[in-house]
This record gives structure tokens, sequence and C-alpha cells, in this order.
């Protein structure tokens, strides 16, 4: 086992403080110490599928572990009573430890289910997956969606600690790697120096050893944006870069990973923000490289009816406009309001004719 690459940080915020672990070997010198007490368990069935060892070793012997079908259907309320349920008949107390072991929709629905339960008891999250190593699982974001609508019922709820190893991320399939890339890049248009790491580096990207610095990285600038403004009322909004488009079409197309989605999403936005002037074309130019040597963006048919999934978007403010986190310069993005029928409008444009001489 090695433990001399583990790092620490700490999310300090109002009312609770997160400690994050990562590095190799953080899950065998740190999980089975913290499963003491009551425990309960939430996984999916491709994590329990792929690592069985982890489970009946450290979780099983220690308390019942909840297998979810893998997959976005079991973000739902049901699924949500469900666990809770379990958690009743466990007999949980509310000095228990809920365990959410898995990507970002185990992390999402357990997490919340921890912050109901009680009204509150201890949540480890142990991310397996590229995407909630780097974001979901740092932060405290917890939902469920309901009605077509993503993360719409949800609470803010830190968890107590954060595991992420990146022995998980060795057995993750092609897609799970693009689809964690979706949010490094982000990052990358959020803060200056990762930006600068992943045009160096832009050739291994997806090389497993490249993971190792660049995941701490992003946690490291997410923590320190969740320690400013932890609910969301400003900062923390800039997170949302890409996600407005990416959730629209991730709901009414559905085809690929959320990450994947979040590029698009990107794409398109990126577009919005050059034909407004926010962004000068030649940094367009480098982020859209980025963008299209992850993924493929595709022009979709049924553009605008795609885009009326963003009139209900959690990020709006005003009835009528879309709220958009638009890309400006290396580590800087702006916070920008577009009617509804503009932003449908640029979108179709885009999907129609690609950036073009926008970049000219």
């Amino acid at each position: 086992m090695k433990d001399c690459k583990i790092k620490t940080l700490q999310i300090d915020t109002p009312v609770c403080k997160s400690t994050v672990h990562c590095g190799e070997g953080a899950f065998e010198k740190l999980v089975p110490a913290m499963a003491k007490g009551q425990i309960f368990t939430v996984t999916d069935s491709n994590v329990y599928r792929i690592h069985r060892g982890i489970f009946t070793d450290v979780f099983q012997p220690r308390g019942k572990v909840y297998v979810l079908p893998a997959g976005e259907a079991s973000k739902s309320p049901a699924r949500l009573f469900d666990i809770l349920k379990a958690m009743l008949g466990a007999g949980l107390m509310r000095n228990c430890t809920v365990f959410a072991v898995g990507g970002g929709v185990v992390g999402d629905i357990a997490g919340l289910a921890a912050s109901l339960y009680m009204r509150g008891v201890n949540l480890v999250q142990v991310p397996t997956t590229l995407l909630s190593q780097v974001d979901s699982s740092v932060g405290g974001k917890t939902a469920v969606d309901l009605c077509g609508v993503k993360n719409i019922v949800g609470t803010f709820y830190q968890p107590r600690e954060v595991v992420a190893d990146p022995r998980f991320l060795r057995t993750l399939p092609a897609r799970e790697i693009r689809c964690g890339l979706g949010e490094i890049i982000k990052y990358g248009a959020l803060d200056a120096g990762i930006y600068g790491k992943l045009l160096s580096n832009e050739k291994r990207l997806k090389d497993p050893s490249f993971f190792n610095g660049i995941v701490y990285d992003c946690i490291a600038c997410k923590a320190d944006i969740v320690r400013r403004d932890e609910r969301e009322g400003g900062l923390r909004k800039t997170l949302n870069l890409g996600h407005t488009t990416g959730h629209a079409f991730e709901l009414f197309y559905k085809r690929r990973s959320h990450g994947e989605f979040v590029l698009i999403g990107m794409y398109y936005e990126l577009y919005i923000a050059v034909k407004k002037g926010i962004c000068a074309p030649g940094y367009a130019k480098s982020l859209l490289g980025l963008i299209k040597s992850v993924t493929s963006v595709p022009a979709p048919e049924n553009v605008r009816e795609a885009c009326l999934a963003a009139r209900h978007d959690k990020k709006n403010v005003r009835g009528g406009e879309i709220s958009l986190v638009l890309p400006v310069s290396e580590g800087c993005v702006r916070v920008s309001e577009l009617p509804q029928e503009e932003y449908e409008a640029l979108v179709a444009e885009c999907a129609g004719h690609g950036f073009g001489e926008v970049l000219q």
C-alpha cells in the first residue's frame, strides 16, 4: 500500500467541516477505520460487481449495503424513499454513518438520504468515477431528479470525509473517462493554472498517470470556491459552466454521459460568448480544441425543442431568461442572462453552422 502520496485538504464552511483525502492507497489506509459503529452503504450494481471485494471485506461485515440499479434513472424520489425505508429498517441511529461508494448518481442520492434521515447523519463520500472524484463528491450538493428536471430536489449537505483513491479509476471504461474529462476541462476554464496543465498535456489527457495530479488540482479549485460560497449565492455559480445547455441536452437526447454533455454545453455556450463579444476568438479556439480532443460535438435535430428544458433550470433567476456561465479568458468566466428566444436562436445557429466565420 502506498500512502505517501495522499494529500488532504479541509473545507471549512459556516455549518460544517469537510475533509478530503486524495491519493493512491487512501481507501485502504483510511476507510476501514472510518467504518465504525452503525454504518449504511449505498452503491450501484456496476461498482458492486467490479469491486465486490471491498464490500465483502469492509462494508458488509459492519452494516447493510444497499445496491442501486446503475444509471440516472435511479436518481428518483421513489428510490430515495426506498433507501430511507432501508435505513429505518436497519435501525440506524443519529450517530450512524452513510457511505456513498460510487459515481455521481450514488453520491447525489445517498447524500440526500443522509441529509434527511433524522434531519442529518454522518456522510462519507467514496467516489469511484473520474467525474465524482474531481467534482460531484466535493462541496455538499445532493439531489434527485423530478418530472424530467435534473437535480431539482436536493440539499446542501457537506460530507464529513471524502476519500478519492485513483485505484477505482483503473477499471473505468473509455466513456467514463470522457465523462470525467468534461468536468476537468470545465475546471481548466475556471483556473488558469489547470488550463495550462491541460494544454501542455493535451496528448496525455486520457492517460491514467495524468489523473493523479489533476484530480487533486480540480478538488482544490472547487474547495476554494465552496469555502467562499457554500450555497451558490454568487461565486459558486461559476461551477455551472456548460451545465445549462448540457443538462437540457442530456434530458432531451440522453445518449451520452453527463460529462460529455457538459462539454457539449460548453461548446454551445462558448459560441454564444464569442457571438456576444464576451470571449476573444484566440482563447475560444484554444478552448474549442480541448473540447474536441475529448468528444465529438453533434449537430442535433430539434435543438430548439431541446433548449426548452433550460427554462426549468434551477440556476435561472428571472422568468423568461436563461442563466449561463460564459467563458471570457483563461481562468475567467462571466455569469450572464439571455432572453429565452435569443438563447434558443444562438444555440440553433451554432448547431446549423458551427463556429465557422465567428473565429475568423
